[in-house]
């Protein structure tokens, strides 16, 4: 039997949300069209997540589980349901139920009216206010330097075709940005407007250091511009020095005077160390990924499944 749609959903010590989860998604479920898989993939919990997923599996045959050797991350997690999912639609959402079950047949709906991917833009986001603004400043950022229209305040959850599902696995990246390769892929796509609740329990998993490799992953995947920002600072450095340098030969022999003291060329020394040493990073940036893609390890590893 065909399998209508895929629930993809990543899990990392959820023990204490995973029974509401289900209970609202068990509300959900029955309102669809059709067969409905949920996968649940565990990503190294270290408390009960695993356990309380395998009872409800046991339970109900439409959940299935795929529990990582290893803490792999949240975008490898949901890389991994994605390549498992069997769906014509596939359903990305968080564990942790700030993206609400019950939009899902809103995205069912726009996805019958023809669209391949409707994606959740997120409004009044429950996050302390540096991390709020942490998220505003990125998804502009990421939108500004990057050569895809990428959505502004759209992040995984979303509903995709089993086209974009086929595309996204011949994209076999180690560092992945789903929601970069999700809008990469193309099709027809639209956005809905959705409320970002509260965390039903715990703290977010989302730390501003996560949030900060995310944005990297995110920015350095789809965009050269911090390279050619380098070049483009080094020219116009270089030829600044060039008109100081020339600005002081002319004081020091025909005017007979110093241009600058020494504590502006030691200034001036630091901040120029300072902008090389930026550069240097964003270039290893860029070489660490590649070096990653060389070593073509897989970038998860299944230690179990269930229901498969």
């Amino acid at each position: 039997m065909t399998t209508a749609y895929s629930l993809v959903i990543p899990i990392f010590n959820e023990e204490a949300i995973i029974p509401e989860l289900w209970n609202r998604l068990g509300a959900v479920i029955p309102t669809l069209d059709g067969d409905t898989e949920v996968i649940f993939v565990n990503d190294g919990s270290y408390d009960s997540s695993l356990d309380i997923l395998t009872q409800l599996a046991q339970q109900h045959p439409e959940i299935k589980v795929i529990a990582l050797s290893r803490n792999f991350g949240h975008q490898c997690a949901i890389a991994a349901g994605i390549d498992h999912a069997q769906g014509q639609a596939v359903i990305l959402m968080d564990g942790d139920l700030q993206d609400p079950p019950e939009a899902i047949p809103t995205f069912i709906s726009h996805w019958q009216q023809g669209y391949h991917v409707v994606y959740a833009i997120r409004t009044k986001r429950k996050e302390s206010l540096p991390k709020r603004l942490a998220f505003k400043t990125f998804y502009r950022l990421h939108h500004l330097l990057s050569g895809i229209d990428i959505p502004l305040d759209a992040g995984i959850f979303s509903l995709m075709d089993r086209k974009v599902i086929l595309a996204l696995r011949q994209m076999p990246e180690r560092n992945k940005y789903i929601s970069g390769l999700r809008a990469y892929a193309g099709f027809r796509q639209t956005g809905v407007i959705i409320e970002r609740g509260h965390r039903y329990s715990g703290e977010p998993r989302v730390t501003i250091l996560k949030l900060f490799k995310l944005a990297f992953d995110g920015i350095f995947a789809f965009s050269n511009i911090p390279l050619k920002l380098a070049t483009y600072l080094g020219l116009v450095c270089a030829t600044s020095s060039f008109i100081l340098g020339i600005i002081g030969l002319y004081y020091k022999f025909i005017l007979g005077r110093v241009f600058l003291s020494w504590a502006y060329g030691l200034t001036t020394t630091f901040f120029m160390g300072g902008i090389q040493l930026i550069f240097l990073g964003i270039i290893g940036e860029y070489i660490g990924r590649i070096y990653d893609e060389v070593k073509q390890r897989p970038y998860y590893i299944i230690a179990d499944k269930i229901n498969f």
